[in-house]
């Protein structure tokens, strides 16, 4: 169990870096050119904080667990794991919201599978060095 959260914390730490860096430096005037009023003036970090937990305890238990210290493996897996889940959302608000942007939707899917890749293979990284 200690090893299990052990990862689970190396995993929080890279993704939260990986994508503040990407939401608050990269990305940020992406997203209000694209999105404008539909973003709030203030991020709510309850439901943030929530998502960041929960999705993270996705990624070790159905990738980076499986993946058994395969940095190679967990990334492949993470990259489409990413997709899938980011295309839970991006396809939804495509779906369902007048005007949302699709190019919005193209880089959000591929920015959910560069993110979650890298934070399994940063999991394996580290699951290797634990396990050798």
């Amino acid at each position: 169990m200690k090893r299990v959260l052990s990862l689970y914390a190396v995993s929080i730490a890279a993704f939260f870096a990986i994508d503040l860096t990407w939401l608050g430096v990269v990305a940020s005037d992406f997203y209000a050119r694209h999105l404008g009023d539909l973003l709030r003036p203030d991020v709510l970090w309850a439901p943030a904080i929530l998502f960041y937990l929960l999705f993270v305890a996705g990624v070790v238990k159905f990738v980076t667990l499986p993946a058994a210290g395969s940095v190679r493996k967990a990334a492949l897996n993470g990259a489409f794991f990413g997709l899938i889940t980011y295309a839970t959302f991006d396809l939804t608000c495509l779906a369902l919201f007048r005007d949302f942007p699709v190019i919005v939707v193209v880089v959000d899917l591929a920015w959910g599978a560069v993110l979650t890749a890298s934070v399994a293979a940063a999991g394996a990284l580290f699951e290797g060095r634990k396990t050798s």
